[in-house]
Parts: structure tokens; C-alpha cells; sequence
């Protein structure tokens, strides 16, 4: 074991910390890494990227399914459980290794194993409970993420009730399926289980689907799911599990009080995060610590001086990309970049790959007018555009919102096919704080789903041409 001295030691190898990683060592600081289990965190191994593995197979299926919609032929579609959770792990391992790879070209030190802050800019590192190095660094960026929360009562098991990690990894296809929430996570699990065949019931205790969205983009998407054949429960609450020998026993309970009860093959917990916070050795340090999130002002800085934190570690939104640019932002912060300015959580889109899929940025309408904003909203649905029409996808909308005053863009929100891609031009147009004017001023290419986004804009001020 030996003691080594680095300028900033970033704890945790995710898409928050190995970003601020590669850029710290880009500005010239020397720079380590440690990390306890896989490099690019959850969200590379087992989150983000493998759940696009398999959405990306529902989709293939469905289309399948539907392929005399499209004047094709193909006859008794059938999918492998077993081929299909494989090609979701290649892509995470061979994405894995490519942060590895990126880190080395960095020149940055990676240390394999659990670090704990001493004190004082110090922190050891063990795996195994055998020690590794004790690091010193003037600066110490924790990035250790999140962990799915668990509601009492309704522990995972691996078997019968799972997190996100055991739905990722089916041994087989189970026939029927409880999701508990109805958020991002608990909304692309139940999208991807319920193409693949499985009767699927979504249970949400807000009174509506995906309560962080604007809330015509909840009511679109309830419709959209419950006509696929999804079962959904709003204002409803799970009290119950009672496990049997292969299968899962749920009593729900309205907000009326009345409770029923269903039976499914297997329930998925996805109710939200906690910090990983335990055994990094907060106890020595004077961070705080609010509902397993650690407390951080605009640059990342926590009450321990050269401790700061990004990422799920700290508050919403809880996205891989809002911790990239965290990342970014405190390490430019650190290093005195010229220009570098707090990122504004505002602007950072949001985007959940159920089918439709559904992605937003900025303030809802409703978030908007509760500002003091007066508000013009533009909408346009897919039903109107000739690509949607072509692509047999034509079910989706695309909403604007702005300040009826200024023209400034205050929230985008969309529901639809491949707007996860289409959202990042509204994000840029308010990074860029265009107005109305400009965005009417744009020429959108013919044909494509983006020419939406135009007419939105157009019909919020009375203009749109072709609906």
C-alpha cells in the first residue's frame, strides 16, 4: 500500500465522475479515479444504456408483430429471453470498456475499491477489506451515485419481487407483472415487459402517470398506454406482497380506501432513488447530508471544504447527463476555467423510452403560470405530419410554451416517436434564449418529425399551417 498525493481524487467511476475525471486531467490536474465496482456506474452497466438494449428489441418486436401495417410478411414472430438479456450485457460491457479505455488515454489513475474521506484531503482505499492507498488531493469530487429505494415490506427478493437490476436480467419471460411507480423507470420497464408479452399493471400512488411530466403529456400517455392494453392505477398504493411459490399476491389500495387484490408472476419496485451515502466517511468530514442527498450549493461545493459533490448523489434532477455537465462545471470551477458558469437544471431534457416515447425541458404550463408567467402555448400533433404518417406513427404531440410577454421559450414537452432526439433542439434554443422569432425564423427540413417543433411554435401564436 503507498500514499499518493493527486490534485483531485473523484470518487466514483460513473457518468458523473469519470466526465470530471477526463476533463481535470484535460486541464492539466492530476487526477484519479477510484472505483469500487464497474466503471460508467450504473447508468452504463446497469441503467441508461442496457435498458436501451432492450427497448431497442421491443421495439424490433412490435414492429414485427405489426409488419402487414407496412405490406411485409412475418410469420410466427417469437424472440429468445436468453439472446435478448445477452445483447443487452455485450453493450454494456463493451461501453464499459470503452470508459476505461477513454481514462487511460487520459492519463487518469484508477484505483479498484471503496474509498472512505478521512479527513483533512485524505481518503483510503480498500477492497475486500484490505487496504489499497491512501490518496491525498486537495480537491475530492464524491460522484458515488444512487441505489434503487426499498419500501418496507417490499424487499427485493431476486426471485419474485426485483429491482431494475433483476428485470433487466429475466430468466424468463414471466406472463404477468406488477410495476410499482410510474416514473421513468417504472414506465420503460412496464413498456418493455408489456411489448414482450406480459400482462402488465402499472400502480402509481400521485393521481396521475409520470407526475414530474406536464400534465396534457400524462393524459396523452395514459391513453396511448391503456389502448396497448397496459393496466394503470393512479392514487393507489401497494400494502401488501404476499409471496407464493411463483408468484406474488398484491393488494391495492385507493385513496377511497377500498383495497383489491391481483396476482402476478413477478413485481418490480421502482419508487424512486436514495444517495449512496453510508460508508464514504461523511462522519469525518462536515458535509450534510438532506434525505440521503448531500447538500451542495451552485458549484458543487460542500460544507467540507474541498469536498464537493455531483450527480445522483445530490438533487434532482437524478439524469446522467445533468451529472456529466456538473461534472464539467466543477472541475472547470476548480481549475479556474474563464467563463464557467452553474448549471442551470432548468434546461436539462428529460426523456423516458416507453413507446411513445416521451421528453420534455424547462417549466410545464401549470409550472409556468404558478412563476407569474402569461403564457402562449402552440401544440401540434403528429397526426398532422406527413413523416409521422409514413413511419405508420402518427399518434403524439408536441407542445410550446412561452412568455406571452418577452417570447422567450419556457418549457417544451413532447410525446411521441423518437422525440428522445427531437427535444435537444428546444434545448439549445433555450441555452441560446431564442425567442418566438427565431424559432419561426428557422427553416425545419421537409420531411421530418421536426417540422412539429415549427408549427408548435407557429400555433402558439396563431400561425400554425398545416393542422
Amino acid at each position: 500500500m503507498s500514499e499518493t498525493a493527486f490534485d483531485i481524487v473523484v470518487v466514483g467511476g460513473g457518468p458523473g465522475g469519470y466526465v470530471a475525471a477526463i476533463r481535470a486531467a484535460q486541464l492539466g490536474l492530476k487526477t484519479a479515479v477510484v472505483e469500487r465496482e464497474h466503471l460508467g456506474g450504473i447508468c452504463l452497466n446497469w441503467g441508461c444504456i442496457p435498458t436501451k438494449a432492450l427497448l431497442r428489441t421491443a421495439d424490433g418486436y412490435r414492429m414485427m408483430r405489426h409488419a402487414s401495417d407496412l405490406g411485409l410478411a412475418a410469420d410466427n414472430v417469437r424472440f429468445d429471453i436468453d439472446k435478448v438479456v445477452k445483447r443487452s450485457r455485450a453493450v454494456a460491457g463493451q461501453l464499459s470498456k470503452g470508459v476505461a479505455h477513454l481514462l487511460k488515454k487520459n492519463k487518469v489513475t484508477v484505483f479498484d475499491g471503496h474509498a472512505r474521506l478521512q479527513g483533512g484531503g485524505k481518503l483510503s482505499v480498500t477492497k475486500d477489506d484490505k487496504p489499497v492507498a491512501d490518496l491525498t488531493a486537495e480537491h475530492i469530487i464524491l460522484a458515488t451515485g444512487a441505489r434503487a429505494r426499498i419500501l418496507p415490506g417490499m424487499e427485493p427478493d431476486g426471485k419474485l419481487v426485483w429491482t431494475y437490476k433483476e428485470a433487466m436480467v429475466p430468466a424468463s419471460m414471466p406472463k404477468s407483472l406488477l410495476v410499482i411507480g410510474s416514473g421513468a423507470i417504472g414506465i420503460e420497464f412496464a413498456s418493455f415487459f408489456h411489448e414482450m408479452g406480459a400482462d402488465t399493471t402499472v400502480v402509481e400512488v400521485m393521481d396521475r402517470i409520470l407526475p414530474v411530466e406536464d400534465p396534457e403529456i400524462s393524459t396523452f400517455a395514459r391513453k396511448s398506454f391503456e389502448k396497448q392494453g397496459l393496466t394503470l392505477h393512479t392514487s393507489t398504493q401497494v400494502t401488501a406482497l404476499e409471496k407464493g411459490e411463483d408468484s406474488v399476491t398484491c393488494t391495492l389500495e385507493g385513496k377511497d380506501g377500498k383495497t383489491r387484490q391481483i396476482t402476478v408472476d413477478r413485481v418490480i419496485v421502482a419508487v424512486g432513488i436514495v444517495g449512496n451515502v453510508e460508508d464514504i466517511g461523511l462522519e469525518n468530514t462536515k458535509v450534510e447530508v438532506d434525505r440521503t442527498h448531500v447538500t451542495t450549493d451552485d458549484w458543487c461545493r460542500t460544507a467540507e471544504p474541498g469536498v464537493y459533490a455531483i450527480g445522483d448523489l445530490t438533487g434532482p434532477p437524478w439524469l446522467a447527463h445533468k451529472a456529466s455537465h456538473e461534472g464539467v462545471a466543477c472541475v472547470e470551477a476548480i481549475a479556474g476555467v474563464e467563463g464557467v458558469h452553474p448549471l442551470d437544471t432548468r434546461r436539462i431534457p428529460a426523456c423516458t423510452y416507453c413507446h411513445p416515447q416521451i421528453a420534455s425541458v424547462g417549466l410545464t404550463e401549470e409550472q409556468a403560470k404558478e412563476a407569474g408567467h402569461e403564457v402562449r402555448v402552440g401544440r401540434f400533433p403528429f397526426i398532422g405530419n406527413g413523416k409521422a404518417i409514413a413511419l405508420g406513427d402518427s399518434e403524439g404531440l408536441v407542445k410550446t410554451v412561452f412568455d406571452a410577454d418577452t417570447g422567450e421559450l419556457l418549457g417544451a414537452h413532447m410525446i411521441g416517436a423518437e422525440v428522445t432526439e427531437l427535444i435537444q433542439g428546444y434545448a439549445v434554443a433555450m441555452t441560446l434564449e431564442t425567442t418566438e422569432a427565431e424559432l419561426m425564423h428557422t427553416v425545419f427540413p421537409h420531411p421530418t418529425l421536426s417540422e412539429m417543433m415549427h408549427e408548435s411554435v407557429l400555433d402558439a401564436y396563431g400561425r400554425a399551417v398545416h393542422f
